[in-house]
C-alpha cells in the first residue's frame, strides 16, 4: 500500500511453532510410544513502547503459548532476527538488496550520481523448492534519495522508478534460524519490468505471486489525454528503465506477476494479462486452485474476482466484479454481494490485444457534460472508477474483450458493479469456515454516503482507522444473468467483526488519532489454518508505532504481537506452518521514520536523535533510520 510521500524501513518477521509433538517411554516395561499434538496456539500481548529507544526499534517481547491434547502448555518467548537491510551487499551479490536497474539489468543512479535503493521492501514469498530454501522479496517504489531528498518533493526528477524484486537463497539451522546466503535481483524485461510491486501471495503449487499497484498509471483526462502522474510515469519507465530506447505502454503494466524458483536457483516470470488489470495490492487464490480474490489499492475501486476454467491452469476462465447491496450502514456498513460478470477469455488472447499498441481511446469514448450536453442519449454512462471525480464514458463498439481485460475497473463500472470501496489491501482465507477477509485501511471517501454520484451503493460512516471486512464463501451461486458461477468459493455477504474494527480518537499526547489498542488501518492480512489466526500488520497514518496483531478466531482474542520502528509500515506477511519442522510468519515493515503529522515537534526531533544514535548515518550525515529497510524474523519457539 502506498499511504504518503514519505516512506521508509522493512522489516520481515517469523515464528516458529512446531504443531506436534512425539514422546517416548524410557520404562523398559512399556516401550509404547505416546504421541500429542497441539490443540491451540495462544500469544501473550508486547505492550506499547514507552521509551525513545523502543519507539525506534521494531520488536516484540510476546511468548507463543502452545496447548497440547494432553492439557499441557509450553511457552517459548519470540525475539527478531536480522536476515539484511536494503543497502547490505548479500552473498556474491555486487548490489544492494534495495537496487533498482534498468531494461538491461544495469543499475540506476539519480541526480546527484547516487545509487537508486528502494528502502520499501514488501511482500516476501518464503518458498522450499525441492529441499532448498528461497525468499522472494518485492521493493515497491523509491522514496528517498541518498542525500535525504524526498523523491516526489524533487522538481524535474521523476515520481517514481522502475521496480524490483530479489531472490535470496536462504540456509535453515537445526534451531530453525533463518540466514540469507546468497541474492540476486530478478530481470522483468521479458515483461517489459515491474511496477510498483506491492503485497503477494503464494500459490497453491508453490510459486510466488507478486502484484502491480499504482494508481497513476490508470487515469485519463476527459480530452483523451493522460494525466499528469501518469505522464511522469510513463516518463520515468521510457526514459530510466528503457533508456529513452522504446516507449512505456501504461496497458503492460497494472497486473499480477509470477514467479516460478527453481531448484537450482533460477526462475521463470510471468505477467497474468488475463485476469484483470487494476491497482492491485494484491491476489490470493483460493483452496479449489481457480478462484481467484484481489484487493484493488486506491479511491473508488472493485472487488473483483476471477474463475479459471481448470484447476491450476490460470490461462482461460471469467472475470466478475462485485455488487455491494446494503443490509445495513452500522459499524463499517453490511451488505449482501451479488457478482457481475464482466467476460472471459485466454491469455493469448489477452497479450494479443496489449501487443497490438491498444490505447485507452481505442476502448471508450470519454466526454465531459459541457462537450456533450445530451451524453446520456448519446450512449454515453456516468461513472466513477478509481478517482473521486466523475467520468463519462462510452464503450466502443467490439471492444467488450478488451475492457474486460485492460480497463477492468472502468468496465466493471460501466456493467453497473459497485466501485465505491476505497484503500482495498490485504485479503486473507479461513478454509475451514469458508471465510474470506478483507482489509480496508480507511473507511471514506466512495464508500461515505455521497448522492452527487453516479451510484450510491455504499453508504456508510467514515471510519478513519479502518477494518478487516468477514465475508461467507458458497457454492452455487448465480451472476447477474442467472448463469451459476463454477466456483465454491463465491463470496455472499460482508461486514466486520468488532475486534476488527478500528476506533477513531482525539489525538493523544504522543499523536495518535486511533485507539492504540485497536487495529489501525490494516494493510497485510495473512491467515494460518493451525493456529487458526488472523495476522494483521497496520500501515496506519493513525498510530505512531504501527503493530503486528494476532487475532484468534475461535477465541475472538485480538493480541499485540509485535511494534513496529515509529513511522514505519508492516508489509509482506506470510504463513508457513510448517517449514522443515518449523513454522514462520514472514513479515516486512517500510517507510520507518514516516513521522505522523499530529506528532508533538519535540518528539519526533527526540526520536530522530535516538535513531541517529542507535543506527548512525551515511557518508552525507542521513540518518540511516531513513534510509535502510531491514528483512528478518522473529524466532525463538524450538520444533517439537
Amino acid at each position: 500500500m502506498q499511504r504518503s510521500k514519505y516512506r521508509l524501513l522493512p522489516l520481515t518477521f517469523a515464528i516458529l511453532a512446531a504443531l506436534s509433538v512425539t514422546s517416548c517411554s524410557d520404562d523398559d516395561e512399556d516401550t509404547t510410544k505416546s504421541t500429542k499434538t497441539v490443540s491451540s496456539v495462544d500469544f501473550t500481548e508486547t505492550s506499547l513502547p514507552s521509551s525513545n529507544a523502543d519507539m525506534v526499534r521494531s520488536y516484540t517481547t510476546s511468548k507463543a503459548i502452545l496447548t497440547y491434547s494432553d492439557g499441557s502448555k509450553a511457552e517459548f518467548p519470540l525475539s527478531y532476527n536480522t536476515l539484511f537491510t536494503t543497502t547490505d551487499r548479500v552473498g556474491k551479490n555486487a548490489n544492494e538488496a534495495g537496487r533498482l536497474y534498468d531494461v538491461g539489468m544495469n543499475p540506476l543512479t539519480d541526480l546527484n550520481g547516487d545509487p537508486v535503493i528502494a528502502e520499501t521492501p514488501d511482500a516476501n514469498s518464503l518458498l522450499n523448492v525441492d529441499g532448498n530454501l528461497y525468499l522472494v522479496t518485492h521493493y515497491e517504489y523509491d522514496n528517498i534519495l541518498a542525500n535525504g531528498s524526498y523523491v516526489e518533493k524533487m522538481t524535474n526528477w521523476y515520481s517514481r522508478m522502475p521496480m524490483s524484486m530479489t531472490l535470496s537463497n536462504i540456509t535453515q539451522g537445526s534451531d530453525g534460524k533463518l540466514t540469507a546466503t546468497d541474492q540476486k535481483p530478478i530481470d522483468f524485461s521479458s515483461v517489459n519490468g515491474i511496477w510498483i510491486p506491492c503485497f503477494g501471495s503464494q500459490t497453491p503449487w508453490n510459486t510466488h505471486f507478486g502484484s502491480e499497484e499504482d494508481y497513476d498509471l490508470y487515469f485519463v483526462k476527459p480530452d483523451g489525454s493522460y494525466g499528469t502522474d501518469t505522464s511522469n510515469g510513463l516518463k520515468a519507465l521510457t526514459e530510466k528503465y528503457f533508456n529513452s530506447a522504446k516507449q512505456a505502454n501504461p496497458y503492460h503494466y497494472g497486473y499480477i506477476t509470477e514467479v516460478e524458483v527453481k531448484k537450482d536457483g533460477n526462475y521463470a516470470v510471468k505477467k497474468h494479462y488475463n485476469i484483470g488489470r487494476g491497482t492491485w495490492e494484491m491476489a490470493l487464490i483460493m483452496p479449489d486452485q481457480r478462484t481467484i480474490y484481489f484487493g484493488d489499492d486506491g479511491t473508488n475501486v472493485l472487488m473483483s474476482m476471477f474463475v479459471a476454467d481448470k484447476a491450476a491452469d490460470l490461462s482461460s476462465g471469467s472475470i466478475y466484479a462485485a455488487k455491494w447491496n446494503q443490509t445495513s450502514g452500522d459499524n463499517g456498513g453490511a451488505a449482501n454481494l451479488t457478482w457481475i460478470k464482466l467476460g472471459s477469455g485466454n491469455y493469448t488472447e489477452a497479450k494479443s490485444i496489449i501487443d497490438s499498441g491498444i490505447k485507452f481511446w481505442d476502448i471508450f469514448d470519454i466526454t465531459t457534460p459541457e462537450q456533450t450536453a445530451d451524453w446520456a442519449a448519446q450512449g454515453y454512462k456516468a461513472i466513477r472508477a478509481g478517482q473521486s471525480t466523475t467520468e463519462y464514458v462510452r464503450l466502443k463498439s467490439g471492444k467488450e474483450q478488451a475492457a474486460t481485460y485492460l480497463e477492468t475497473r472502468r468496465y466493471a463500472a460501466y456493467l453497473g458493479a459497485t466501485t465505491e470501496f476505497n484503500k482495498m489491501e490485504g485479503i486473507a482465507v479461513n478454509r475451514k469456515d469458508k471465510k474470506l477477509y478483507m482489509a480496508i485501511s480507511y473507511i471514506d471517501k466512495g464508500m461515505k454516503a455521497d448522492s452527487s454520484g453516479p451510484v450510491d451503493h455504499i453508504q456508510v460512516p467514515k471510519l478513519n482507522a479502518g477494518g478487516v471486512y468477514e465475508m461467507a464463501l458458497a457454492s452455487g451461486q448465480k451472476d447477474h444473468n442467472s448463469a451459476t458461477i463454477n466456483s465454491e468459493w463465491v463470496a455472499t455477504n460482508m461486514s466486520i467483526p468488532t475486534q476488527l474494527r478500528g476506533e477513531d480518537i482525539a489525538t493523544d499526547a504522543k499523536g495518535n488519532t486511533a485507539h492504540p489498542n485497536k487495529i489501525a488501518n490494516p494493510d497485510n492480512i495473512f491467515f494460518a489454518e493451525k493456529m487458526r489466526t488472523l495476522f494483521i500488520g497496520e500501515d496506519s497514518g493513525t498510530h505512531v508505532n504501527n503493530m503486528v496483531w494476532a487475532y484468534n478466531v475461535d477465541t475472538k482474542k485480538l493480541t499485540r504481537l509485535m511494534s513496529v520502528a515509529s513511522g514505519a509500515e508492516s508489509t509482506g506477511l506470510q504463513v508457513v506452518e510448517n517449514m522443515k519442522g518449523h513454522a514462520y510468519i514472514m513479515s516486512n515493515s517500510q517507510h520507518q521514520g514516516d513521522w505522523l503529522s499530529t506528532m508533538p515537534k519535540d518528539l519526533s526531533a527526540a526520536l530522530e536523535a535516538e535513531a541517529k544514535t542507535q543506527f548512525g548515518t551515511n557518508s552525507k550525515n542521513v540518518p540511516n533510520y531513513y534510509l535502510q529497510g531491514r528483512v528478518g524474523y522473529i524466532g525463538g519457539i524450538p520444533g517439537l
